[in-house]
């Protein structure tokens, strides 16, 4: 549950009983095992409750699917690059002017004339 294995409890317990003492470790042993089984009945209550107020919804849904160890950047935007791609074949396929004219967007104003020599560039006080 926590990542330890048994030489690693182990070597807690021994540590527990040095530390603590013979004296006291039976009494901190209860408090331990009176917290799991509270926080083991809490979790059970909120679980049923949860059921209670979701319903049956609940046991539809997918959970591997919400899993964040699941997410992979790279599939998303490929996947989302495709359905760009798709949508804009389809349109294409149903109005071919159209889908041609959003993919050549009108061409911008005419670039402003290129400066004579010695002359200078247009200064605007209030930009800077």
């Amino acid at each position: 549950m926590f990542g330890i294995n048994g030489g690693e409890f182990l070597v807690l317990a021994v540590l527990a009983v040095l530390v603590l003492g013979p004296d006291k470790l039976p009494e901190y042993a209860q408090q331990l095992a009176r917290l799991v089984k509270e926080v083991r009945r809490m979790a059970t209550g909120a679980k049923e409750q949860l059921r209670e107020e979701v319903g049956d919804e609940i046991a539809d849904i997918d959970w591997r699917k919400l899993d964040p160890r699941q997410y992979d950047p790279r599939k998303i935007i490929k996947d989302a690059l495709l359905d760009d791609f798709d949508d804009a074949l389809q349109a294409a396929k149903e109005e071919p002017g159209k889908a041609v004219s959003a993919a050549h967007p009108p061409a911008r104003r005419a670039a402003e004339p290129a400066l004579a020599p010695g002359e200078k560039a247009p200064y605007d006080s209030e930009a800077t």
